[in-house]
This record gives C-alpha cells, sequence and structure tokens, in this order.
C-alpha cells in the first residue's frame, strides 16, 4: 500500500519535472537556453503549461468513435502505473511479492498498445491511425528483443521475483545463488557486494544483454529515434492529435511514467535495483554503511533517473530513422543477437550448475 501511494503522487511529479529537465537538456544539446521566462531560470514553466492545460477546453469532434477516444488515454495511464506494483523500492519496502512479477511488469506494460490503438481508431483521423498503426508494428516487434533480454537475467537468477533478483545483487544476499565476476567461478564476490555484484558484471554478455534492453525500451516508450508514431514531421502528432487539455495531459504522463518504469525496470535487472555501488573493502564496510530503507530508496532512483537523463540525451542528438530502418534493427539485428545472447546465458547456468 506504502508504494502504491508513493507511486501515485511520484509519478504526476516526476513527470512535471522531467519536462522541464528535458527541456532544458535540449536547450543545453542545441545551444540554446530554454525555458527562461516564467519564474527563475524558467522553474515554472511547467506549473503554467499544468494551469493552461486544465484550463483548455476538452474537445470531442464530432466524427469520433466517443466511447473508445474518451477511454483511450485511461487505458494507456492504467496499463502504465499498474507495471509500478511490483516494483521493489528497497529490502523493506517491496510493494507486491508476487513470484511472477517479471511477467506481470511486462503484460502490462504491453497493455498500453490496446489504449493507442484505441486513441487511432477512435479519432477517426488518418494521422492518428496511422500514428497507432505504427506504434502497434513497432511495441510489437521491439516487445521480442526486450522480452528476450529479461529472459536472459531470469536464466541467471532463476526466479522471475524482482525482490529475489535485487537481493542477489547485494550483500542480503541469502539465497544460494553466489555471485561470481564476469562468470569467473574462482572469483567469487558475494561477501564484497556494491557494483562487483551487480548482474552487469557477473557475466559478460549481460553488457550487451543490458545494451539490447536499453535500445527496445526506448521503442517501448516512442522516445527517438523511434518516436515513428508520433512524428510530427510527418504525422501532425500521431495518434494523440486530436487530444486536448487533461486527456492530452494523461498521454504525456502516461510517456515519462513508461520512461521512468523502464528505467526501474533496467536498474532492477541489470544495475544492483536498489542496492549500492559501494563495496565493502577490507575493514571500509561501505556496502554496509550504505545500505538501508532510505539508503535502497536513493539508489534505486539515483540509478534510474541517470538512465532517464541518457533517454533524454539520444532523443536531442539522434534523428529519427525511417520505418524500414526500425524494422530492421528489431528484426535483423536485435533479436538475433538476443536470441545469441540467451544461449549463451542458459549453457553458462549450466555449466554453473
Amino acid at each position: 500500500m506504502i508504494t502504491f501511494l508513493f507511486f501515485l503522487f511520484f509519478i504526476p511529479l516526476f513527470a512535471l519535472v522531467g519536462v522541464y529537465t528535458e527541456r532544458k537538456v535540449s536547450a543545453f544539446i542545441q545551444d540554446r537556453l530554454g525555458p527562461m521566462e516564467v519564474g527563475k531560470y524558467g522553474l515554472l514553466q511547467t506549473f503554467a503549461d499544468i494551469l493552461k492545460l486544465l484550463q483548455k477546453e476538452d474537445i470531442v469532434p464530432l466524427s469520433v468513435d466517443r466511447k473508445l477516444f474518451l477511454y483511450a488515454p485511461l487505458v494507456v495511464y492504467t496499463a502504465v502505473f499498474s507495471g509500478f506494483a511490483v516494483i521493489p523500492l528497497s529490502a523493506d519496502l517491496v510493494g507486491s511479492t508476487a513470484q511472477v512479477g517479471v511477467f506481470y511488469l511486462l503484460t502490462f506494460v504491453s497493455l498500453d498498445i490496446i489504449g493507442l490503438l484505441m486513441a487511432g481508431w477512435g479519432s477517426n483521423n488518418k494521422f492518428s491511425l496511422y500514428g497507432a498503426i505504427r506504434s502497434v508494428a513497432q511495441i510489437i516487434s521491439y516487445e521480442i528483443p526486450l522480452g528476450l533480454s529479461v529472459l536472459c537475467v531470469t536464466v541467471i537468477t532463476q526466479t522471475l521475483n524482482l525482490q529475489e533478483i535485487s537481493l542477489q545483487q547485494g550483500i542480503l544476499n541469502q539465497s544460494e545463488e553466489k555471485s561470481y565476476l564476469f562468470g569467473l567461478p574462482w572469483i567469487e564476490v558475494t561477501h564484497l557486494g556494491g557494483v562487483f555484484t551487480w548482474n552487469i558484471v557477473r557475466l559478460p554478455t549481460l553488457f550487451f544483454v543490458f545494451i539490447i534492453f536499453f535500445i527496445a525500451s526506448l521503442a517501448e516508450c516512442n522516445r527517438a529515434p523511434f518516436d515513428l508514431p508520433e512524428a510530427e514531421s510527418e504525422l501532425v502528432a500521431g495518434f494523440q492529435t486530436e487530444y486536448s487539455g487533461l486527456r492530452w495531459a494523461f498521454l504525456m504522463l502516461a510517456e515519462y511514467g513508461m520512461m521512468l518504469l523502464v528505467s526501474i525496470l533496467a536498474s532492477i535487472l541489470f544495475l544492483g535495483s536498489w542496492n549500492t555501488p559501494l563495496p565493502n573493502l577490507g575493514d571500509f564496510k561501505l556496502a554496509a554503511y550504505t545500505t538501508g530503507t532510505f539508503w535502497g530508496i536513493f539508489w534505486l532512483f539515483l540509478k534510474s533517473f541517470a538512465l532517464v537523463f541518457v533517454q533524454m540525451w539520444v532523443r536531442w542528438t539522434y534523428p529519427r530513422l525511417r520505418v524500414d530502418q526500425l524494422m530492421t534493427l528489431s528484426w535483423k539485428y536485435l533479436t538475433p543477437f538476443a536470441l545469441i545472447l540467451l544461449l549463451i546465458c542458459a549453457v553458462w547456468r549450466l555449466l554453473l550448475v
């Protein structure tokens, strides 16, 4: 219940800060100032935008499919928000203790496809429909390498419980699963904790799995260079063309919520989750000193915010891919590489046993 209330209030706050941060990051990359007029350094610009959205009329075009059009933003937001139910914040704040937490999260993340298709079809607009079709094709394609990359981690950790995956990457590991640096069975680092026990260094191939996961998560979020469903230069605004006011705000809130969700999932699966990056070195018990409830929340969100920053960095650095390039990257490169890495992880797991 505590975790639910935490994310209920945190996601809107994150979206508020995230919009401002992205504007400033994009301005820095493009050598300009960004928001500067409303408040000092433009700090109140996003608050002004929220007030504007609250005052905007909720326009529903006459020719739309009214039910699909009205409920689509809620379906998208609910699907994204439901994914946070199984997120562990620390050793004590676990959220749902579902033993199949990984499958639950991936399932609900996939449900936003339904909302996007509802928005595009229900809008009765060619731009919206084209954007929705692009989005469905893109997300279904990139869910395959995304799912395979997650499966690599579950093969190594032998669990679908996100909290157990987290515990295996720190000094609180009480399971039979030991941590070995770079997969070498004679270098056990379970007692050290810190960055040495993170999954990304547990096996060399997991570093490349992490890269595939991150690229696929960008496509899941419809973020550039995979923002074809929204491509303003081609489709005005894609599946959300006809939306205004609060309904448009819900779609944007879902986008930033998805950014945070996939970043937290990446942190849990590869970057030690809520565990500290500082190891125990001799008499310096750095991992022990920086492990606890509040430390866990701090480390988890520090890693997640760093990944969100990289997502923003990528968006304002690389140009948008063409549709054929988008599909080629998924089916000809990411999926075969993910299958090969999954085979390597399975063989290594068998040899370890």
